[in-house]
């Protein structure tokens, strides 16, 4: 992974306890992991996690592993585990070996179950969902034991390889840990770690009708792998004594530790799977790639580089703080990146037609002009003229505010890399829209100033004769509540974050664009000069053919204003 242009490396606790486990002789060696559920696209929290986890594997010549958390087949695919692998080596990082499966455990995971029932640590449950709550208690109130706690290690074998078997209908019986009822921590009040359940699974097929919980499988696949420092976000504090716990209790020879920290809530978006999969489902957005969404595959179609989400991900940092964050931030580091990384031409979005009265074939003359004033190696192309070209209508005021340095009837403005021009005439419609401009060409200022006067006004624009038609799509962020489902009504409970869906999200214009970017490839960013950072879409932009645009974002952070 290309570390140009990216921020110094900042300590942070985690940091420190490696430095300090590497350093006791603790480990040799570091070995982390990325294990998401395949139940739907990745998102910018996940980002951070990914940079993490593989940031920190790379920076210590460790290993980190990619690991699926498949145990819930009803809503897991083989799509979401394909996007998850291409978002991962998007952003610039690679796996450890190939990529595992929590499915690759399955029979490891029975056999330490069969394990924790002949040792009396576990037992089948007859409860309900329903009962089995009733049974805990509360935040402030002990649980009770299950009637069934004290069945026979006999019993318990043979009613759970009777689950395995599929003798018994789903949600009728679960395997459950014996630990404490009266627990402060609810999590060790005996909880369910396996469950029945007919579904297909999508590597293993109809193989099982039972199916590990999270907590029993996440930390026995990390100890499987090796795993010396399992990372995961501050709601898992709660869950750790459990993690341990199951470790503690089984013959397995490598014990982990887990280490928590904050998760990003990132203002204006939405850091939930369970939510953004119902933005999906209502048809709100046009599926989990949509660039409104979060997603990395969304900030991808949007045009945010890898280089920009790493830089992020680095900016802010890793603690056990709140980790609230602006979308300028993001917005920030995008925009940093994209400054290097994009060749910079001239589009239109609003046309006003400019007729250049004394254009002269013979005479008016078109300049080259460089793709980055600071990367010759960018290359440059031609920018010609016609007799009419196309401005930007925010360009022209017929009674201009004050300090206007732009164009205005009777008034001079420099054309881009090109000619100064004088407004003389302004055409408009019926309804008294300004629909032309009729200017002069001052034909003794191409590459020099005008003798005499100061033209400080620059523009740019593009010739209607050589410039193309392209479809620009302009987004800006999905809501207008910087923490759309954190909401509460009058009556106390929250407002549904469907709510506070932007309609100005999303608005698409013709635009006209210099030509050379019509051979350009899918996914290939540009600095449209004086507008914003722009990117040929990933799956509508057809090079050669047709060209679609999706904004980036602006030059400026101006959604405070």
């Amino acid at each position: 992974m290309s570390t140009e242009n990216s921020a110094p490396v900042v300590s942070n606790f985690i940091r420190n306890i490696i430095d300090e486990d590497l350093a006791s002789g603790k480990h040799s060696s570091i070995v982390t992991r990325f294990p998401p559920e395949p139940n739907g696209y990745l998102h910018v929290g996940h980002a951070k996690s990914i940079c993490l986890n593989f940031g920190l594997a790379e920076d210590y010549q460790g290993k980190c592993n990619l690991r699926m958390d498949d145990t819930n087949p009803e809503k897991e695919s083989d799509e979401f585990v394909q996007t998850i692998k291409d978002s991962v080596e998007w952003l610039g990082f690679q796996w450890d070996g190939n990529v595992r499966f929590a499915s690759d455990y399955f029979d490891a995971l029975y056999d330490y179950a069969v394990e924790l029932i002949k040792s009396g640590k576990a037992f089948v449950c007859d409860l309900n969902a329903e009962e089995m709550r009733a049974y805990r208690g509360s935040l402030t109130e002990p649980g009770r034991n299950s009637p069934f706690r004290d069945r026979s290690v006999e019993e318990n074998f043979d009613l759970f390889t009777r689950m395995r078997a599929g003798d018994f209908p789903d949600g009728s019986k679960t395997l459950r840990l014996k630990i404490d009822m009266a627990s402060g921590n609810v999590n060790l009040r005996d909880p369910v770690i396996y469950r029945i359940r007919r579904a297909h699974h999508h590597r293993t097929g109809d193989k099982w009708c039972i199916y590990p919980m999270y907590d029993y499988t996440h930390c026995i696949s990390d100890a499987l792998e090796g795993i010396t420092h399992s990372l995961c976000t501050l709601e898992f504090e709660d869950h750790r004594p459990l993690y341990d716990w199951v470790l503690d209790n089984i013959t397995i020879p490598c014990h982990p530790r887990q280490y928590e920290f904050s998760r990003l809530e990132l203002l204006y978006a939405l850091t939930s799977k369970r939510k953004l999969q119902a933005l999906v489902t209502d048809g709100l957005v046009d599926g989990w790639n949509d660039p409104r969404m979060p997603t990395i595959e969304g900030m991808r179609r949007r045009g945010f580089s890898p280089a920009g989400i790493r830089l992020f991900a680095q900016r802010i940092g890793v603690s056990k703080g709140e980790n609230i964050i602006d979308m300028s931030v993001l917005e920030g580091a995008v925009r940093e990146m994209l400054e290097n990384e994009s060749p910079r031409v001239m589009a239109v979005l609003d046309p006003i037609k400019v007729t250049l009265s004394n254009f002269d074939a013979a005479v008016t003359a078109s300049r080259s002009a460089p793709f980055h004033p600071h990367h010759p190696e960018f290359g440059e192309r031609e920018v010609p003229i016609a007799r009419e070209i196309w401005i930007e209508r925010e360009d022209f005021a017929e009674v201009p505010p004050p300090k206007w340095q732009r164009l205005t009837a009777g008034g001079e403005v420099r054309l881009r890399y090109s000619y100064v021009i004088k407004c003389e005439e302004v055409i408009k419609d019926a309804d008294g829209k300004v629909v032309e401009l009729k200017c002069s060409i001052d034909h003794d200022t191409l590459g020099k100033n005008p003798e005499g006067r100061k033209v400080k006004g620059v523009i740019h624009w593009v010739s209607a004769e050589h410039a193309i038609e392209a479809d620009v799509r302009l987004y800006d962020r999905l809501f207008t509540e910087s923490r759309p489902d954190a909401v509460r009504g009058e009556d106390g409970e929250y407002v549904d974050f469907r709510q506070f869906l932007n309609p100005e999200s999303l608005k698409t214009v013709t635009a006209y664009v210099e030509d050379a970017v019509l051979k350009a490839a899918p996914e290939s960013r540009f600095q449209f000069e004086r507008l914003g950072y722009f990117v040929t879409d990933r799956y509508d932009h057809q090079q050669g053919v047709r060209a679609v645009f999706n904004r980036t974002v602006g030059l400026r952070d101006t959604w405070s204003k």
